[in-house]
């Protein structure tokens, strides 16, 4: 990314507050500019900022500056109708108590304060995503929950889903729908506790068994933690597989089926066939 352009529209403070931030965050490392349908600032929005120690610097691209990779969105009114190749951040709801000008400098600093507050998380998480590596092409998704009554559950989240689980046993049930390329399964509980945020674990479905391998080397280099390296699993349903954690340990199964002419070379004892040399251990 070589240039972020923040379209404040309206909200010529707020704009200047997100620059500030942002510019101190990236350290250079792309070219920020600020664009506002107007340029002068209320008085008190003016004490405000020097409060807050933020310097007013002009608004508008600078000469030669390239077209924006990045679109940070204050005013949707300020959005163009077409974006281009440049990925939209929306932080409209940054400007929702930007709606008329400050009463009075103590009023401009209360709200430009509390925006303040919500900007460090949102720019932790921009950060993150500005350098981020292509993940694995993905065909599917699918998500696995633990339930204590499974007639019950199936009986919602066939309401929810709007379709009859695929298939069914004793243990689990299977809702599938192709329209959202989604997969969602429900698995008895087996005694453990459930909590209302109770996830066993997410999956994304790929091409093939080099896919999985391939997944497997962009989530080292990408830093992911390793749960489970590659591997074809033969019991059950039969599976190119891959596991990894999420930051907080939730699971994450990057899978793909195999042909028939894979099947075929089942081993009689079905142990699981490690797919990366060196990963067995």
């Amino acid at each position: 990314m070589k240039h972020l352009a923040i379209l404040a529209g309206r909200h010529v403070a707020l704009g200047q507050l997100v620059r500030a931030r942002l510019a101190a965050a990236l350290a250079g490392r792309v070219a920020l500019s600020l664009h506002c349908a107007v340029d002068a600032l209320e008085a008190a929005d003016s004490a405000a900022l020097r409060a807050l120690d933020v310097a007013i610097l002009p608004t508008g691209p600078a000469p030669g500056e390239p077209a924006a990779d990045c679109l940070v969105v204050l005013d949707q009114e300020a959005l163009p109708g077409a974006t281009g190749r440049a990925r939209v951040v929306e932080w409209s709801l940054l400007a929702a108590a930007f709606g008329q000008p400050a009463a009075s400098p103590e009023d401009g600093l209360a709200r430009l304060a509390a925006a303040d507050g919500n900007l460090g998380p949102r720019i932790a998480v921009l950060l993150g995503l500005l350098d981020m590596p292509a993940g694995p092409p993905a065909a599917e998704f699918h998500a696995s929950i633990r339930v204590h009554d499974l007639a019950r559950s199936v009986r919602f989240y066939a309401w929810l889903l709007d379709t009859w689980p695929r298939e069914w046993t004793h243990r689990y049930a299977t809702f599938v729908r192709p329209d959202l390329a989604l997969t969602f399964v429900l698995l008895v509980a087996d005694g453990r506790e459930l909590h209302h945020d109770t996830l066993y674990h997410v999956g994304i479905g790929v091409a093939d068994q080099a896919a999985v391998v391939d997944a497997y080397h962009r989530a080292v280099a990408f830093g992911a933690r390793i749960g489970k390296p590659p591997r074809t699993t033969w019991r059950g349903t039969p599976l190119h597989e891959l596991w990894l954690e999420d930051p907080d340990g939730t699971l994450i199964e990057i899978y793909a089926r195999l042909t028939p002419d894979e099947l075929a070379s089942m081993p009689p004892d079905q142990e699981p066939t490690f797919l990366v040399p060196g990963t067995a251990g």
